[in-house]
């Protein structure tokens, strides 16, 4: 109605997939208002974007409309805006995994606090907030791991960078809990790039399409403790797949960054 009284372009942004978001799952009526309202708009708007190839094309086969991919991607790096590891923040003398976004149901969190059980010389550092924190931190209490599991809280984003640059290893291990979460593209997967640090993903279509297609770091098929714990010790130990990931996260970065993406959503926009 705003766009038409204007007489302006409208513009729909989808962030997610966002009938299939897990707070919708046990909520049927809730949810079927909200796909009706979906039905209704969606087939009317002719300039639309969301965050991955997977949801543009549901979208597409859904409602006929020709959504772009625009990924929330971090400008690219330069000698300026690189931080050192000299300006320490994480003080830490043991390997660095970091985990940076919300603290949420279905985002592996737990299955890797408890992972760190098998993990040696390593802390595992979480930067965000949600509504599970306080489980987290009574389950890092009830396992003992105070010292080798560490809650930094919501930092500026302005400082974000100089937290994950300090990092050995990002990890996004998303569980398969609604089609929301199986076909998202964490941001932070791009801030670990942006950082040139390895990752480990689940083996959901988006984030292992990135890993395997540029090599930067490692897949898992389970979220088994044990498991990840396996897959972690297989990088943190061996100085030769680290180097072959950062070689390959610097050629990664020079791709997916802002530069790039921004020419799509300009178009969108003229």
């Amino acid at each position: 109605m705003a766009s038409k009284i204007k007489n302006k372009k409208l513009v729909y942004d989808s962030h997610e997939y966002f009938t299939e978001v897990p707070e919708l799952q046990n909520k049927n009526l809730i949810k079927k208002i909200w796909i009706n309202i979906e039905k209704f708009i969606l087939p009317k708007i002719k300039y639309s974007y969301t965050v991955c190839d997977s949801i543009a094309s549901i979208y597409n086969k859904k409602y006929g409309v020709k959504m772009q991919t625009v990924r929330n991607i971090p400008e690219q790096n330069t000698n300026e805006n690189i931080s050192s590891r000299t300006k320490k923040i994480i003080h830490s003398d043991k390997k660095i995994i970091i985990y940076q976004g919300a603290l949420n149901i279905g985002r592996g969190i737990e299955n890797m606090i408890e992972a760190m059980k098998y993990i040696k010389n390593a802390v595992f550092v979480i930067i965000g907030s949600g509504d599970i924190e306080k489980k987290l931190q009574d389950k890092t209490k009830k396992l003992g791991l105070n010292k080798k599991v560490i809650f930094v809280g919501q930092v500026p984003f302005s400082e974000l960078h100089d937290y994950t640059v300090q990092a050995d290893i990002g990890i996004s291990i998303e569980k398969n809990i609604g089609l929301n979460y199986y076909y998202s593209l964490p941001n932070k997967l791009f801030d670990y790039i942006n950082a040139n640090i390895p990752v480990l993903v689940s083996e959901l279509p988006e984030t292992k399409k990135i890993v395997e297609k540029y090599q930067i770091g490692e897949l898992i098929n389970s979220h088994n403790p044990k498991h990840i714990a396996e897959k972690i010790n297989s990088i943190l130990n061996s100085p030769e797949k680290i180097y072959f990931y950062k070689k390959n996260l610097k050629k990664a970065s020079k791709e997916l960054c802002w530069e790039n993406e921004e020419k799509i959503l300009e178009q969108l926009f003229l």
